[in-house]
């Protein structure tokens, strides 16, 4: 199944991402996960792609074990990141051969001993070349990433919607924002979309804050502001783990309801990993039966 065909009976489109466990860590425990998930019932999976491609072979596994043995439509990521023209075609076979008919195509964050990692030595410097690429082949549903608030190493906001519309109009059939804590943001950005003739199905990135201090990190390096009400929370909680967990929840899930309320194409929800989490996120967003076996 192509992803991109779920959008078309005007449903909320659930999906979870997923990361695969580091090389040399057993399967076992992300297995469970997965299992787990099953019973959430999500239109599909995301499965990320390590810095600099490093649990490429795992994430194709994970992808190819979700669609046939949980029957839950994968998507992989692929990055530009540390590939030849090579090793990305034999990515694309790969795929092909397992008919796993979905990848998210994105530039990718360069390897953490490399801060100042050279894009321009990847076969693909950009995503959108990544895109071009894999749209030559003719047989995948691609996605890309959009950015509510700008990439952090664009200009402006109006260069980067420059650079979406490229993406988009290269062959991208729909889009997952990086994670936003403000939903006012997401409505305006889909406004600006619209002005610029950018009309796929995007879903709405949606982060629960579990780690206040981590959060803040990923949020400064990614260039998402953080409102007050949130910034209070993680303040007030940031000692108490299960008490920020409970916080982190009731916000996402607080998102999640007033997206849901105002027809978003999808909610992409970054898991973390964590089952429970993940099921109290649903179960407070009142989405729990729609979603679990009850459609």
């Amino acid at each position: 199944m192509k992803i991109i065909d779920l959008f078309k009976d005007k449903k909320t489109v659930l999906a979870f991402e997923i990361f695969p466990p580091k090389p040399g860590v057993p399967f076992d425990k992300i297995y469970n996960t997965l299992e787990q998930f099953k019973m959430l019932d999500p239109d599909y999976i995301s499965v990320t792609y390590g810095a600099g491609g490093g649990t490429r072979e795992r994430t194709i596994e994970i992808a190819e074990k979700l669609k046939y043995e949980y029957n839950i439509e994968s998507m992989p990521h692929l990055t530009c990141v540390g590939h030849t023209e090579q090793q990305i075609e034999k990515m694309l076979d790969l795929l092909q051969e397992k008919e796993l008919n979905n990848i998210l195509a994105l530039r990718g964050d360069p390897p953490k001993e490399q801060p100042d990692y050279d894009y321009s030595k990847n076969f693909c410097e950009y995503a959108y070349e990544l895109i071009q690429h894999i749209k030559q082949r003719g047989s995948f549903c691609i996605a890309a990433a959009a950015y509510v608030e700008g990439h952090v190493e664009s200009r402006t906001l109006r260069d980067d919607l420059m650079h979406l519309k490229n993406k988009v109009d290269t062959g991208v059939d729909f889009l997952i924002t990086q994670f936003f804590f403000d939903n006012r943001l997401f409505y305006d950005f889909l406004d600006k979309l619209a002005s610029k003739n950018i009309n796929c199905p995007v879903m709405a990135g949606i982060m629960p804050v579990f780690q206040a201090d981590r959060i803040k990190e990923m949020a400064a390096k990614c260039g998402c502001s953080i409102p007050a009400k949130l910034i209070l929370l993680m303040d007030k909680y940031q000692h108490s783990p299960e008490d920020m967990r409970k916080a982190g929840i009731e916000y996402a899930a607080g998102q999640i309801r007033d997206l849901i309320e105002n027809h978003v194409d999808g909610i992409h929800l970054y898991t973390m990993n964590r089952y429970k989490s993940t099921r109290d996120i649903l179960e407070q967003a009142e989405l729990l039966q729609i979603y679990a076996g009850c459609r």
